[in-house]
């Protein structure tokens, strides 16, 4: 039973021509990609390897997932305390390999994700999968794809071929579309002499990962681009021109990360243009603190104007929405809530925005909208909100049950944890 204080909000929404219920129902079927990589700062299960690549996690909280068990099971409290539809998005360094097995990242195969796999049919969710091209001996000098040494270059390529291999893999087990993401951290920290040769093998090395076939109808290749990393601040290969370049021409997928562009560069003012060229655009939403820091989603204004341009733009059915960040100074469990959650109220937002902002805008009545938007930021999105999370049957206060969790599974004393 709707409770009263939503019967309310219904009612006030109503006044500005929106149907709550329709914004309810729409963002159910919504669905998020969520990022494995928080629950264990990155590190992945096929290495020892420490981070590296322009990636950085900071932090000492208690409870680090080590071993897949762990990390699945962490995953599980999570997902019991977010609503709507899910996938799960992996990286290729979290491969789990039977005891004393030892495969290169240019050898992975299906098998080696069978779990991952297991595990994401049980819960009725598709995955996601993004080659891993950082935190590995055979990053030399900060290049992988872009790399002057052929044999580092090949490694990279047939590291590319075998994700894309995986992915299909996944697309077909789950019968739900496999977003593949492709990220390089290759760049330098300082002045280049060449800008052109590293972006031309790096060119190169797209083509002959894509020359793998592949059924477009399952596998969706993402291409993300970066301003700089810790250690490459003053080149990065995969600029933001050469992913949009390169994508156009390969006609494959645009993704966009808000934390990999200029501090005063917005996401969310790109959205539209993308959308006019691209059947299909993604989006890794994180949080940067004066650089791409990965803090964790808040609903924050950036988070909001980049839902209202999916949602008012009539395209939630052609964005592939992930959330991207890693904060080891909180409990990993409770970061990972608030920001999948932020990211699912800023579409509810957006949701709830009267229909006929743009007819105003049109109309040139800028007063009148300036008006209703001022007006619309005092609504009782907090109580639609709940209403939306009974109806999934999740908790409102999920701090509780984190920190609940925490006790019954950590050992804080030595920062040991058990299952």
């Amino acid at each position: 039973m709707s409770s009263s204080r939503y019967i309310e909000a219904k009612e006030i929404y109503a006044k500005f021509g929106v149907d709550t219920e329709k914004a309810l129902q729409k963002l159910k079927d919504v669905c998020i990609s969520i990022h494995c990589w928080q629950g264990d700062d990155v590190v992945g299960f096929d290495g020892k390897e420490s981070l590296s690549g322009g990636i950085q996690t900071t932090g000492n909280y208690i409870g680090r997932a080590r071993t897949p068990d762990e990390l699945m099971a962490d995953l599980d409290k999570v997902l019991s305390l977010i609503g709507g539809k899910k996938k799960l998005n992996l990286h290729a360094s979290y491969a789990i390999f039977d005891d004393g097995e030892t495969v290169g990242r240019d050898k992975l195969e299906p098998k080696h994700f069978k779990k991952w796999l297991d595990f994401a049919k049980e819960r009725n969710m598709g995955i996601d999968f993004n080659p891993t091209f950082f935190s590995h001996p055979m990053v030399k000098d900060n290049l992988t794809l872009s790399s002057p040494d052929e044999e580092v270059r090949e490694y990279w390529v047939n590291h590319g071929k075998k994700c894309l291999e995986i992915a299909e893999y996944f697309a077909t087990e789950t019968g739900v579309p496999c977003v593949m993401n492709i990220w390089i951290s290759d760049g330098y920290k300082d002045i280049p002499s060449d800008r052109y040769s590293p972006r031309a093998r790096y060119k190169k090395s797209l083509d002959e990962i894509l020359s793998t076939p592949y059924d477009k109808s399952k596998v969706y290749i993402t291409l993300e681009s970066k301003v700089f990393g810790i250690g490459l601040e003053s080149y990065t290969v995969g600029s933001s021109e050469f992913c949009l370049s390169y994508s156009a021409k390969a006609g494959i997928t645009p993704l966009m990360d808000n934390g990999h562009y200029h501090p005063t560069e917005m996401v969310s003012d790109k959205i539209s243009s993308l959308l006019l060229f691209n059947e299909k655009i993604a989006l890794h939403i994180t949080r940067p603190v004066r650089w791409d820091s990965d803090h964790v989603v808040l609903f924050d204004d950036e988070t909001k104007e980049i839902a209202k341009e999916i949602v008012l733009n009539d395209a939630l059915d052609r964005v592939f929405i992930a959330t991207d960040y890693f904060d080891a100074s909180i409990n990993r469990i409770s970061a990972w809530i608030t920001g999948v959650r932020s990211v699912q109220k800023a579409l509810l937002y957006a949701l709830l925005l009267p229909t006929n902002l743009k007819e105003l805008q049109e109309q040139n009545d800028l007063t009148s909208l300036m008006v209703m938007q001022e007006e619309l930021k005092t609504a009782p999105l907090g109580d639609v909100w709940n209403e939306y999370l009974h109806r999934e049957n999740v908790d409102v206060d999920y701090l509780s049950q984190v920190k609940d969790y925490e006790k019954m599974f950590w050992r804080q004393e030595n920062n040991e944890k058990y299952i």
